[in-house]
């Protein structure tokens, strides 16, 4: 009996032996494939992390640098002429003190001056901004702010009747943002119905004002080659456009004597001389 009894003993703790070793095998094998799901997803969760940041980079910068025009201290590219563009959002400006007010140590040279926009539509300040700059011996020009929703014809007239430019003006500009439901073929069209309007009616070229993008987008036509190009490109070191331009607005955030809050910030790509040569000359002079 004795002998018996330990034979089975002996097979129970074989069995007993052999089921703990499978379940040993068993469990490692789960925490394997338990730690290859880990990793699985880890690797997915960093990929995915990466392509994020790849595409969120340039926008997370560029509202960094934003941020940094707003509030930090930002030095304005190097330049020999600046100027400012204004409209109601300025609201009432101090022209004493902005005539004596400087741009990062540049005098406020030139201010352009918003004066209509679409068919019927004149800023609130226009009148007074447009008649101070000269008064004050700024530099002056006046923008029309071009909207979809009007013939050009009927935009052009009604800039032309609103705005009385002089000798020593800057030439009018035409501000274009948007392509609302036109198309880009249409867009070009309708601008030069403008600008030729415009154009023959102060017997000078508009100047013309888009940003960055919407000029390599919008307006990559030849025909407007001739017309004095003014690019807004914000929170860049220096301007790199392919093609001849005068004016770059540089920031939105700038800051200067006799205007509350934020203006935008303009520089004139020549020298004084040169941008008095491109204002409205006295009849007879070529």
């Amino acid at each position: 009996i004795s002998a018996t009894t330990t034979d089975e003993n002996k097979d129970k703790n074989y069995k007993k032996n052999k089921a703990e070793s499978s379940a040993r095998k068993k469990g490692k094998g789960k925490n394997v494939s338990s730690r290859k799901s880990v990793c699985v997803f880890v690797s997915f969760v960093i990929l995915l992390l990466a392509i994020t940041v790849y595409y969120l980079f340039p926008y997370l910068r560029t509202y960094a640098l934003m941020l940094n025009a707003k509030y930090g201290n930002v030095e304005y590219p190097s330049a020999e002429v600046r100027g400012i563009d204004v409209s109601r959002y300025q609201e009432e400006i101090d022209w004493d003190s902005l005539k004596v007010s400087d741009l990062q140590g540049v005098p406020v040279s030139f201010v352009f001056i918003k004066a209509t926009e679409g068919k019927d539509i004149v800023d609130k300040y226009f009148k007074y901004n447009f008649y101070e700059a000269r008064m004050n011996g700024v530099l002056r020009g006046a923008y029309h702010f071009y909207s979809t929703l009007s013939s050009a014809k009927e935009q052009a007239d009604f800039f032309c009747r609103t705005v009385q430019l002089e000798e020593g003006d800057l030439p009018p500009v035409l501000d274009v943002e948007t392509i609302g439901n036109l198309t880009k073929e249409q867009l070009q069209s309708e601008l030069k119905i403008w600008l030729n309007i415009v154009e023959n009616y102060y017997k000078i070229k508009p100047i013309i004002y888009s940003s960055y993008s919407f000029y390599k987008d919008k307006l990559d036509n030849s025909a407007f080659d001739s017309y004095p190009r003014w690019i807004a490109h914000y929170y860049i070191d220096s301007l790199r456009y392919d093609g001849d331009w005068h004016f770059w607005q540089h920031t939105d955030y700038g800051k200067v004597g006799g205007v509350d809050g934020f203006v935008d910030v303009n520089l004139f790509n020549g020298t004084y001389a040169e941008l008095l040569d491109m204002t409205i000359q006295p009849k007879g002079r070529m």
